[in-house]
């Protein structure tokens, strides 16, 4: 080990010295020792010493060691688990559905992620409570034809 450091520390004095045409052999041998049989200490030393440099050595360092590095290992991003599909008996929840319609004087069309169900929400006159029921496919086609230039539609919900 202290050879190592030895001949790491006497390498970079004379690359401080060296023109920048004459470091390549010296960056060559300082290569070889990171990537020898003591390479683990080769390069915790040499980024000790690369800290104190100059900025134009310490880069040169850098790349030497950058050079160097072990091989990361290759981290595969986790796959994204698909959707689980809405069971038939379990009662739809808010979660369940998207908005696709909000009109401001109180009618809200949703639909279910799937696209296969639509539900409507109005304020009932009497209690003045909001009510959500669902549509039959022919009045879905009905309502669309009828709010079609309608400004309330929700941007971004697709299938419409």
């Amino acid at each position: 080990m202290q050879k190592i450091v030895a001949d790491i520390d006497a390498l970079v004095a004379q690359l401080r010295e060296a023109d920048a045409a004459d470091r390549a052999p010296l960056l060559e041998a300082l290569t070889a020792l990171c990537k020898g049989p003591e390479a683990g200490a080769a390069r915790s030393h040499l980024e000790g010493i690369a800290r104190g440099e100059i900025l134009e050595i310490q880069w040169e360092l850098e790349d030497v060691l950058d050079a160097t590095a072990p091989p990361k290992p290759e981290v595969k991003p986790p796959e994204p688990e698909p959707e689980p599909e809405p069971e038939p008996e379990r009662p739809l929840t808010a979660g369940d559905l998207d908005v696709v319609y909000d009109d401001p004087r109180g009618l809200v069309l949703h639909r279910t992620r799937d696209g296969k169900r639509w539900f409507a929400t109005q304020v009932d006159p009497r209690t003045r409570q909001p009510q959500t029921f669902e549509l039959h496919p022919e009045e879905i086609s009905q309502l669309k034809l009828q709010l079609a230039g309608s400004p309330y539609w929700v941007l971004g919900a697709s299938g419409l």
